[in-house]
């Protein structure tokens, strides 16, 4: 599978669980608004009447549509090519979809997932063609007039008022696919333990069960290494604390504490072998820090820490709530810095 990006908007859309093997299916969808709710399977579609630039809202400019009306239910088509390998498996990831979405490979359905803010994955494995186009359809539904359902700060009224902010209909982060082995990393837990400079480490995987596998960690800061070890998975879990050694006197280990001011970070690598054979492969980062309260004061690794803390809502006029690149996202980071601010809500 290549690094196929089209506008995304990082070089992998999910920092902390990272592989390399992945395809970015952001950019052009076919797309209509089905307000009346006339189709209930994209086969039953027979005409696209516009193109959207996905990950962007159909309200927002960047999109390429600027539709700011009432629509409570929208479509999205796209073909991508793919081809079926043995012992693989095939992961469509979502970064976001207000509120719910259908999914639909190749006509047959996949699931549905409920939630406007958050990331879900499908298996799409068994609905791919042996090879050439395959087609992802999607059906987000998002009733702008449902007052009780999560919305934040997305407007009922046609146009924003008070503190109210525009709509967000469909697709709002980033769409990509990657392939895994059928067995592979599901997911990761780093837990900071800085009274004994330690870091929590859980490894989780999915797929079937095999006796003799191993996962393998190594974490790294600014290039130097600070552990590595490897484990036997029991029950398709790994839970283990690795410890970062004890120099004496001269402890550079607090210089590995992360704060506002040094936000220092430790690269995490993660691998899953079967004997000798590498199946998974995942980067991912922690922090050495603790926080707490004593009283009325905050505590930022065990020493008081004063918060001078601003909202940002994250709203950007021509692509609302998705950041129109990672470039602006840290911008949006270092102006708040620039002010004299160390924390945001």
């Amino acid at each position: 599978m290549s690094h196929r990006n089209e506008n995304t908007l990082d070089p992998y859309p999910r920092k902390n669980f990272q592989r390399s093997n992945w395809m970015s299916l952001n950019g052009n969808w076919s797309f209509l608004f089905d307000d009346t709710h006339e189709f209930s399977h994209p086969a039953q579609i027979k005409n696209w009447p516009m193109k959207i630039q996905v990950p962007f809202v159909p309200e927002c400019k960047a999109s390429g549509i600027g539709d700011t009306g009432f629509h409570s239910r929208c479509w999205y088509q796209r073909r991508f090519e793919i081809r079926r390998i043995a012992r693989k498996r095939i992961l469509l990831h979502f970064g976001a979809v207000d509120y719910q979405a259908k999914v639909w490979v190749n006509d047959l359905y996949m699931g549905c997932h409920e939630g406007g803010h958050t990331p879900f994955t499908m298996d799409i494995t068994d609905a791919l063609h042996d090879g050439g186009d395959q087609v992802i359809s999607v059906c987000a539904d998002d009733d702008p007039f449902d007052l009780a359902k999560p919305r934040g700060k997305q407007d009922w009224q046609k146009e924003p008022h008070s503190i109210w902010y525009p709509r967000t209909t469909g697709i709002w982060q980033t769409v990509w696919i990657e392939e895994v082995f059928e067995i592979y990393i599901e997911k990761i837990r780093l837990t900071p333990l800085i009274e004994r400079w330690e870091v929590g480490v859980e490894v989780f995987l999915a797929g079937p069960r095999v006796d003799g596998l191993q996962v393998r960690i190594r974490m790294e800061c600014d290039g130097k290494l600070l552990a590595q070890d490897s484990y036997d998975v029991v029950h398709q879990e790994v839970h283990r604390r690795i410890a970062f050694s004890d120099p004496g006197i001269d402890d550079f280990r607090n210089e590995l504490l992360w704060s506002p001011e040094k936000p220092t970070l430790i690269n995490v690598h993660v691998e899953l072998w079967d004997r000798n054979f590498l199946l998974d492969k995942v980067k991912s980062y922690t922090a050495l820090r603790s926080v707490a309260f004593h009283g009325d004061r905050f505590m930022l690794n065990g020493r008081p820490y004063y918060l001078r803390m601003v909202l940002d809502q994250g709203y950007w006029p021509d692509t609302f709530m998705t950041p129109p690149s990672s470039e602006a996202l840290k911008k949006d980071i270092e102006l708040v810095k620039a002010a004299g601010f160390n924390g945001v809500r």
